[in-house]
């Protein structure tokens, strides 16, 4: 299996999670933020379906310039994680072994922030995805949610 199976096998497996923690934020509570400086259960829900777009972009161009935006309702993340999800997918499953190896840009501000390969880019977007889910997972019980089952079970969800 090649690092880009790989990462395609991976990103797979971790999509139900993605959608098991999006749709367990209770609705009435997308401003919770457990310290001022931290991010509204709402921007990062957002987020992961926003990271997801900048892929598509990053891979079909080589470049992507990342905007933070408002999130919309709560129940258009999930959808809106699902299908960038699945068009990323897509565009990987497309991908010969030059292309998971060119050069690609993340911009922020104008700026290039990050310069890599475009497989490394991918690889890091996804551990920064799994990253904001357990920060949007630790939101979920102060908030009066249940936090689903992750990679097994939680004291809410016995798991699969």
């Amino acid at each position: 299996m090649t690092n880009l199976e790989f990462c395609i096998a991976r990103r797979k497996s971790e999509a139900p999670a993605f959608l098991r923690v999006l749709k367990a934020i209770p609705k009435e509570k997308l401003d919770y933020r457990p310290d001022p400086k931290a991010r509204t259960a709402g921007e990062l829900g957002w987020l992961l379906a926003a990271e997801e777009a900048a892929l598509i972009g990053l891979i079909d161009t080589g470049a992507v310039e990342w905007k933070d935006e408002k999130p919309p309702a709560l129940d258009q993340i999930p959808a809106a994680y699902e299908r960038n999800a699945a068009a990323v997918d897509l565009r990987l499953a497309k991908l010969d072994q030059a292309g998971w190896e060119k050069k690609a840009k993340f911009l922020m501000g104008g700026t290039v922030v990050w310069e890599a390969a475009l497989g490394e880019m991918v690889w890091g977007m996804l551990f920064d995805a799994i990253h904001h889910r357990g920060q949007l997972s630790t939101y979920l019980r102060p908030m009066g949610g249940k936090v689903p089952s992750i990679y097994g079970p939680t004291a809410d969800d016995p798991g699969q």
